[in-house]
């Protein structure tokens, strides 16, 4: 069965992770009630995208 010649070291296998990594997320603020929101996503607080209303909330 093959086997590698020599070890790899630390920084080839590292480069080769390089690319591996979590981006952030795209966190915009909602034009109509000002709140966090994901970007192409429905407000979690006033539930509109955009100036559609796609999901109604409950009265509190």
């Amino acid at each position: 069965m093959p086997v590698p010649r020599k070890k790899k070291s630390r920084a080839r296998r590292n480069n080769r992770r390089s690319h591996q990594h979590l981006s952030a997320l795209q966190v915009q603020k909602c034009p109509r009630c000002s709140s966090a929101r994901l970007a192409h996503r429905v407000c979690a607080s006033c539930g509109f995208y955009g100036e559609t209303e796609v999901v109604r909330l409950a009265a509190e």
